[in-house]
């Protein structure tokens, strides 16, 4: 019997190797759709001065409810510079909060705007509002043209010293938190304080759940300065409110930028502390509980299980407890308690969901010191059942 004899396979390999340098501005001003205030129409001609830039503008409607004068002043704005930047189209508005990244028909509406308004990469688009918006927005231009020039200005504390300053754009689809989504760096950011000024109280202190999870994975004497200025942040001093958000978003950007990890290639996302539980109380509860609501109660959480597990020392939970409850979270929400078919706690499959989003081994950041993380790539499901049922006692 003949066998056929193949001969070898030649394969080569070629590898193509590039590196691209990322910048972007996160500028922090106030008034800046007053004429007077040259910080947007500076930014809009940073690569290009002598041209005209046209830009297509979505905002946040709520803001516009809270803002009656915004649509005036963006008018005013882009009339006093018209030699330079254009508005391509009305000022579209879109619905607030998740409700907008959680139908990817308003995703398909803003593409929509864009194509009929023929926005090119050289344009704009120019996202106003929280983060639910930015996410969405941040979405539709980097998926249109494969990338349109995005620039992001922030309305709630939680964008301002958080997720605005980030690299990662979402909207959420089966039941899952920013499931459909790019990692796309903006133009620019720019953060207008005046904008926190009208934001509803509970907006308000949403937004301070972000700036106690940086604190306490990164920096230990913000984590202090918290503690002892959570008096006036309770009462939203303007001077105070702005130190908070400042020193967040530069903790934010220092961890993206030097963590070694932008993209969240790897398994590990300290950036999320307290996240895994948060994700899933948001989807529980259909959103009725804010982002920083769901987080505080993350925190509180996880900083108990720091505890009980004998990575943090006791009372380390009761300590910061204290000053989320103090700024004006409740640390506490009954869908915690709810059982699947199983009987098994529900919110306990945000720890496989938060797997699943980043792939690879479970890696969860706990405490070790208040001001340092610890990475865990295992979880006690009972010891953390504990930490739910340790919650809900002091609540009552």
């Amino acid at each position: 019997m003949k066998h056929d004899i193949k001969e070898s396979v030649s394969t080569t390999t070629a590898w193509q190797r590039f590196s691209i340098p990322y910048e972007f501005p996160v500028s922090f001003t106030s008034s800046l759709f007053d004429a007077a205030n040259p910080l947007l129409k500076d930014t809009l001609c940073r690569l290009e001065s002598d041209k005209c830039h046209r830009v297509a503008i979505f905002v946040d409607a709520g803001m516009l409810e809270a803002r009656t004068d915004l649509l005036t002043g963006i008018d005013s704005y882009f009339s006093a510079y018209q030699e330079s930047i254009k508005l391509a189209g009305d000022v579209m508005p879109m619905p607030s909060g998740e409700k907008l990244k959680s139908d990817l028909h308003f995703v398909e509406q803003m593409q929509q705007h864009l194509y009929d308004h023929h926005i090119d990469r050289h344009s704009y688009v120019i996202g106003i509002g929280g983060g639910a918006l930015l996410d969405a927005v941040g979405l539709v231009a980097a998926t249109s043209h494969r990338g349109i020039r995005h620039i992001r200005i922030p309305t709630t504390v939680l964008s301002q010293n958080d997720s605005g300053v980030g690299v990662k754009n979402g909207v959420n689809l089966f039941g899952q938190k920013n499931y459909i989504g790019t990692f796309a760096p903006p133009f620019a950011v720019l953060n207008d304080y005046d904008f926190i000024e009208s934001l509803p109280v509970r907006d308000k202190i949403s937004g301070m759940a972000e700036a106690v999870k940086v604190a306490l994975i990164r920096d230990s004497e913000f984590y202090l300065w918290l503690e002892q200025n959570c008096d006036d942040l309770a009462l939203f001093r303007p001077d105070t409110m702005k130190y908070m958000i400042k020193r967040c978003a530069e903790l934010h950007m220092h961890q993206i930028a030097h963590g070694g990890d932008p993209f969240e290639t790897g398994s590990a996302r300290p950036l999320d502390y307290g996240h895994w539980s948060a994700h899933k109380l948001e989807t529980m509860t259909r959103y009725h509980l804010r982002h920083g609501e769901a987080v505080a109660i993350g925190l509180a959480l996880d900083t108990r299980y720091s505890v009980a597990c004998g990575l943090l020392e006791a009372g380390a939970e009761d300590r910061v407890c204290f000053l989320l409850e103090h700024l004006g979270f409740k640390l506490w929400h009954a869908a915690l308690e709810i059982q699947d078919q199983q009987g098994k706690l529900e919110v306990m499959q945000g720890i496989q969901d938060f797997r699943e989003h980043l792939g690879g081994e479970l890696t969860i950041t706990l405490l070790k010191q208040l001001g340092i993380g610890h990475e865990v790539h295992e979880i006690d499901v009972q010891l953390m059942a504990d930490s739910i049922a340790w919650l809900k006692q002091r609540s009552v």
